[in-house]
């Protein structure tokens, strides 16, 4: 049982300090940088960036949803996954300080909306939608 707290403990300091440098990293990144809005190659279809890590619950808890978009919507939309813990570049490059964060581009790259927190298949097709975006 001893083992267990400690596990626990070791674990919420590990993922409380990933999370503080990934904040550090988002103030940094924002003294240089005017607005949030990335422009992201053109692909023709839309698209939908959702950051986070394996570690973490409401990540965990969107992996079967982005997994079902990414069947349903295969040829009509596009839904990639980016784990903050591996790729730091990205996190960087995206302005990243809470996971998980969703950000949502148009056919042409534009990105016209970020989400943070736990995500429903309905919003995420809802906010497509609600940007002229049709299935």
């Amino acid at each position: 049982m001893k083992h267990n707290t400690i596990r626990k403990c070791v674990f919420s300091f590990v993922l409380w300090s990933v999370l503080a440098v990934l904040m550090f990293s988002q103030s940094a990144c924002n003294l240089n940088k005017g607005s949030n809005l990335v422009k992201e190659e053109a692909l023709g279809i839309p698209r939908m960036i959702d950051l986070g890590s394996t570690m973490c619950i409401p990540c965990k808890e969107m992996e079967p949803i982005l997994e079902e978009l990414q069947i349903e919507y295969k040829d009509r939309l596009l839904i990639e996954f980016i784990d903050v813990t591996k790729d730091q570049e990205k996190t960087r490059k995206y302005g990243i300080s809470v996971i998980p964060t969703q950000i949502f581009f148009d056919e042409e790259g534009n990105e016209f909306f970020r989400h943070i927190g736990f995500f429903s298949k309905e919003d995420i097709l809802k906010t497509f939608t609600d940007h002229g975006l049709e299935f």
